[in-house]
C-alpha cells in the first residue's frame, strides 16, 4: 500500500500546482480565510454553514482531504511531493483541510493496513468525505498505561458479538458515529486475547458521559457497553490480533500528536509576535528585554530543528511502508516543546495571560489560557512520556530483551 501511495499522481508538477491554484479560486470562498475545520474542535463540532459544508464537500469529491490515500476508496492518489506542493497552495490562499478527526488522523490509516476489502470500500470513501465522526475505545479505568490489561469483555454469540464494559478518555465520544474499539475475546492471554472491534455509537447499550477538564472543556468521556450486539463483520483482522492492529493505529496517533501532525499546526502566531504585543520594544520594534528575546529565540531554534527531524522522520517511515517506533521519540519531544512554548506563552501575557472569564479578557487570550491547561494532558494521553521511554529504551536503541 505504501508503495502504491508514493508512485501515483499526476506526473506534471507545474500542471498540477496550476490545478490546485484554480481548485481553490473556484471552491474557496474568502469569508473562510484563516478558519480552520468546523467537524474537528476538541469542543465538538462547530456549527457548519453553507460556505463550510460546500469547501468540505469540493475538497472530500477530489479526496485532496486525504491526499495519500488511495483515489480507489475515496483518496486524492497523489504522490507526496504532490501532498506537499497541495498543502503550500492551501497555506498561501490561507485555506484549512476540512477533513479530519481521528478517521483521518488514526483509524484511517490502520484500516488501510488491516481491513478486508469490504471495510475499507465501507469505511474509508466516508472518512475521505468528511461525512462520519470516529472515536477510540482503548483506555479504562484499570487500564490506561497497561492498556494490555482492559477487561471489556466482546462474547462470541455466533453471528455476533455480545460486548460489556467500560472505557474512559473516549475523546468526542458524546459526537462520533462509530467506535474504534480495544475489546477482550479469550480470557486465558493478557495480549493474544485481545481483538480490534468497530462499534456503532448509537447502538443499544452504548451510553456516554462526558468527562469535564480542569481548563473547563469536555472533549472526553466515559463510555459504557452493556449487552451490545455487535456484527461479527465488524471485526478488523482475526480475532486475537487486536493488539498487534491497536499498537499500529498508536503509531499513527504519536505521530498526530508530536510536531509531525496536529501539535505543530497548534503553534499559530511565533512567540516573538506574541511578544511584541505584550511586551516594551526598543526603537527597532524589537524585544528589549533581552533575556526574554534571548529565551524565545532558543525555543524557536529548537522547535523548528524539531520540526525538520520530524518531518524527516515520517518521510522516511513512510517510505518504509508507513509509520514506526520513531512516533515515541516525536511524541515525546513534541509534546513537551508545546508544553514549554505554552508556559511561555502565558509568562510573555503576564496578568492577560491569567484570565478566565469576564470582561478585560480577549477571546484569544482566554484561549490561551485554556490552551495552556489543556495542553498539561498531552504528554499523558497517546501513551505517557513513560511509556514512551520504555518504548524508545526497546525498539528504538534495543536496550531491552523484546517481549
Amino acid at each position: 500500500m505504501a508503495t502504491k501511495i508514493a508512485t501515483e499522481g499526476h506526473g506534471d508538477e507545474g500542471a498540477f500546482r496550476e490545478e490546485v491554484r484554480q481548485f481553490l479560486a473556484d471552491n474557496f470562498s474568502p469569508e473562510l480565510k484563516g478558519k480552520g475545520n468546523a467537524l474537528a474542535g476538541v469542543e465538538g463540532p462547530s456549527k457548519e454553514g453553507p460556505a463550510e459544508k460546500a469547501w468540505r464537500e469540493a475538497v472530500g469529491s477530489r479526496g485532496w482531504g486525504t491526499p495519500t490515500w488511495p483515489k480507489e476508496y475515496g483518496g486524492g492518489g497523489l504522490n507526496r511531493r504532490e501532498a506537499a506542493i497541495l498543502n503550500e497552495e492551501f497555506a498561501k490562499a490561507g485555506a484549512y483541510n476540512p477533513i479530519g478527526g481521528m478517521g483521518v488522523m488514526m483509524f484511517g490509516p490502520t484500516l488501510l493496513e488491516y481491513g478486508s476489502e469490504e471495510q475499507k470500500q465501507q469505511h474509508i470513501p466516508p472518512i475521505c468525505r468528511g461525512e462520519i465522526r470516529w472515536c477510540q475505545g482503548y483506555s479504562e479505568p484499570n487500564a490506561g498505561s497497561d492498556l494490555a490489561n482492559l477487561q471489556t469483555i466482546a462474547e462470541d454469540k455466533g453471528d455476533h458479538y455480545l460486548v460489556n464494559g467500560q472505557k474512559t478518555w473516549t475523546s468526542g465520544g458524546q459526537w462520533a458515529d462509530k467506535c474504534f474499539c480495544l475489546v477482550r475475546t479469550d480470557r486465558s492471554d493478557k495480549h493474544k486475547g485481545i481483538s480490534f472491534l468497530l462499534i456503532d455509537m448509537d447502538s443499544p447499550g452504548v451510553e456516554v458521559r462526558p468527562i469535564q477538564m480542569i481548563s473547563g472543556m469536555s472533549p472526553f468521556c466515559e463510555t459504557f457497553f452493556t449487552d451490545v450486539k455487535v456484527p461479527k463483520e465488524n471485526l478488523v483482522g482475526e480475532e486475537g490480533q487486536g493488539w498487534t492492529i491497536g499498537k499500529r493505529l498508536l503509531q499513527h496517533e504519536r505521530t498526530n500528536l508530536s510536531g509531525g501532525g496536529s501539535m505543530a499546526r497548534m503553534m499559530g502566531t511565533s512567540l516573538a509576535d506574541i511578544a511584541k504585543k505584550y511586551q516594551e520594544t526598543d526603537s527597532d520594534g524589537e524585544i528589549a528585554d533581552k533575556v526574554l528575546r534571548d529565551r524565545i529565540a532558543d525555543f524557536e531554534i529548537r522547535w523548528s530543528a524539531f520540526l525538520l527531524t520530524a518531518r524527516r522522520a515520517t518521510e522516511e517511515s513512510k517510505a518504509q511502508g508507513g509509520v514506526s517506533e520513531i512516533s515515541s521519540v516525536l511524541k515525546k519531544l513534541g509534546t513537551k516543546l508545546g508544553q514549554e512554548r505554552a508556559e511561555l506563552t502565558i509568562e510573555i501575557m503576564g496578568l492577560q495571560g491569567l484570565g478566565w472569564e469576564g470582561e478585560g479578557f480577549s477571546a484569544t487570550e482566554l484561549a490561551g489560557v485554556r490552551a495552556w491547561l489543556f495542553g498539561k494532558a498531552t504528554t499523558i494521553y497517546g501513551g505517557s512520556t513513560e511509556i514512551q521511554n520504555n518504548i524508545i529504551a526497546k525498539r528504538v536503541l534495543g536496550m531491552l530483551d523484546h517481549q
